[in-house]
């Protein structure tokens, strides 16, 4: 297991980085990247890497709205995720930032963006942690904490996927490898005025919970990479 530690402060953000290291390894190829929940945030800064962009997410109009004006995007799919397309092994890097804890059936999505990822590809998952007391408390409180964070579309699901142990034991199954995962706060830096009064009530849910349920984190970010040997064991 990979050590959890908090990101390092490198040239911009982690995923971007890593996406930048694995084409400067392919200076002849065009990286091809899906990016998973497109309706939400602004993608990868890649700056000059030759690449395509195909965004896909849940067909919600706010969502929809955000799509549409994302102009990294090359294409786009809106639907129901189980069914939009995605050809297998197409893609270098599966970019989903905040998407699985927000949809059902998010192991049957996963195992779509597995099948999607090359050989030696790369899946970059980011997801609040439902094993945290912040994650019970947007679970719990009626609306969540999506409107004080200024989310778009409904409060986010939590299947059981979407946590640490949750994410490690699908990568385990799945014969993935966790290259590197960290624990982040991010979250509150989105409530604003909030932050203070939703970080005191999170410290109580963790004493509560007697510790089960964190409070030194709110969001897990992982690398995960596929196997470049076939006959491994992945979808």
């Amino acid at each position: 297991m990979t050590d959890l530690r908090t990101p390092p402060v490198n040239d911009g953000d982690l995923f971007s980085e890593r996406v930048r290291q694995y084409a400067y390894d392919r200076p002849l190829q065009r990286v091809q990247v899906l990016e998973a929940g497109c309706g939400q945030g602004f993608g990868l800064d890649l700056r000059d890497v030759r690449r395509s962009v195909t965004g896909v997410d849940i067909d919600l109009p706010g969502l929809r709205a955000h799509t549409e004006g994302r102009a990294d995007l090359d294409s786009w799919h809106l639907g129901d995720l189980r069914t939009v397309p995605m050809p297998p092994r197409a893609y270098d890097v599966v970019h989903a930032s905040y998407l699985i804890e927000r949809i059902t059936q998010a192991e049957l999505v996963l195992d779509r963006f597995v099948a999607a990822l090359k050989p030696g590809g790369l899946l970059l998952v980011r997801f609040r942690d439902r094993a945290t007391a912040y994650g019970a408390l947007d679970r719990l409180l009626p609306g969540g904490l999506g409107r004080l964070e200024g989310r778009d579309g409904p409060a986010s699901i939590y299947e059981t996927v979407a946590s640490h142990q949750g994410m490690q034991w699908y990568c385990m199954m799945r014969g993935l490898m966790v290259a590197e995962e960290y624990a982040g706060r991010a979250a509150f830096d989105r409530l604003g005025r909030w932050r203070g009064p939703v970080d005191r009530l999170c410290r109580a849910v963790t004493a509560a919970s007697r510790g089960r349920l964190s409070g030194d984190h709110t969001e897990m970010a992982m690398v995960i990479r596929k196997p470049e040997n076939r006959f491994a064991r992945v979808i």
